[in-house]
């Protein structure tokens, strides 16, 4: 997921591509070799800075995929059309080409393995990367925290780590919710997120659930709206967006 990237006083580092595998027809995740990387939490983001053989630069913010594991750093990267930086990360970007990482920035938007509330995690979209970060760190930590995820895309070509997400996990419910092509048998039609999918797949606002929503502006904002017109409590909703904003 992109973001408008953010100025701040973190250093630059220079990370070269390890390993690479498509998610989709349109989007990539990228591992990184990133020798002095501090380590991080699921849910941060970093900003990525590519420079031209002229010396013109271009900066993006991408999420964060996996937990931090030693030296290395993976990104999942959805390709814009005329997007400066990621038509290269997902075109002719090749193994050991170098570029520039800033990181880790955030840590509202974040998910510690120590926090023993129930998780809810309602994506649109590309907006399951961090999220997927946190369900990563999750299995990682060897942690039973009982998770809930609702996933919101347009079409069964879109999904993101279908392999990862349709694995049973022990403590981990997965809704998938199509707004505009179902898969091949599933019954009913496409529809978006609402009262009735959040009632029904997330968690009761009684059990005072950690809630963590990503994706589009619009998206967001609704699900959010949902939220707390469910009873959860405002401040254990967190929320991370991409876009303009609905006014």
């Amino acid at each position: 997921m992109a973001r408008t990237a953010v100025s701040g006083r973190l250093a630059w580092r220079v990370a070269r591509l390890a390993e690479f595998r498509d998610e989709t027809p349109t989007a990539r995740t990228l591992v990184f070799d990133l020798p002095g990387w501090p380590g991080h939490l699921a849910g941060q983001h970093v900003d990525v800075r590519l420079t031209a053989a002229d010396g013109y630069r271009a900066q993006r913010s991408y999420s964060l995929a996996a937990p931090s594991d030693g030296d290395r750093v993976e990104l999942t990267v959805q390709r814009v059309a005329d997007g400066e930086v990621s038509e290269h990360l997902t075109g002719p970007y090749a193994i050991g080409d170098p570029v520039e990482i800033r990181g880790p920035i955030g840590g509202w938007f974040a998910w510690r393995p120590t926090d023993p509330s129930p998780v809810l995690l309602i994506a649109g979209g590309s907006g399951i990367v961090p999220l997927m970060a946190m369900i990563r760190a999750r299995r990682a930590a060897g942690v039973r925290t009982p998770f809930k995820l609702i996933y919101s895309l347009r079409t069964p070509a879109e999904l993101y780590y279908a392999d990862e997400l349709r694995t049973p996990v022990a403590g981990m419910d997965v809704t998938y919710v199509y707004t505009r092509e179902l898969p091949e048998g599933r019954p009913g039609i496409p529809r978006r997120i609402d009262v009735a999918t959040i009632n029904t797949a997330g968690w009761p606002a009684e059990f005072g659930a950690s809630c963590f929503v990503c994706g589009p502006t619009g998206f967001v904002e609704t699900v959010a709206d949902i939220l707390v017109a469910l009873g959860h409590d405002p401040h254990r909703i967190r929320t991370e967006r991409f876009g303009p904003s609905r006014d």
